[in-house]
């Protein structure tokens, strides 16, 4: 499936520590050229910052690494599901782990999807691709 271009940009918060990885999200959305906005943050306290800032337009997409600093991507997906005006945006976690216990909890937590980064590049972006398809092109989202 492909997506088609959005009738308004389609914003995405991104919560990844690695930059290498953060750079290859950002070219995998880039490339499709189909109007999303990424913003990118390195951790769960300033990506609750974002989220909780009246000057930014709530985003259609969290994607969100369970391994970050200060606040990790566990504690980060338990705030915004707890929080009323958030928990309705839907929440990727894109990980490293496929431990069984991080899965679980994360859809205890309520996560909408949990998702491994594969290790080959190339699959790397299809996967980014598949999460940026799934989202636009089929998936009815709340509008604000």
């Amino acid at each position: 499936m492909t997506a088609a271009a959005p009738s308004r940009p389609y914003d995405i918060l991104l919560a990844e520590d690695d930059a290498g990885d953060a750079l290859l999200v950002e070219e995998a959305f880039l490339s499709r050229g189909l109007g999303q906005l990424l913003h990118t943050v390195g951790d769960g306290v300033e990506a609750l910052e974002y989220l909780r800032d009246p000057a930014r337009r709530r985003p259609d997409l969290i994607i969100l690494d369970l391994n970050m600093p200060r606040m990790d991507g566990r504690e980060t997906l338990a705030a915004i599901k707890a929080d009323s005006s958030l928990r309705t945006i839907p929440v990727v976690i894109l990980t490293t782990s496929d431990a069984p216990d991080d899965v679980a909890g994360s859809y205890e937590l309520h996560a909408n999807a949990y998702v491994c980064k594969p290790t080959d590049l190339d699959a790397f972006l299809d996967t980014v691709h598949t999460i940026d398809d799934f989202y636009l092109g089929l998936v009815r989202l709340p509008r604000p």
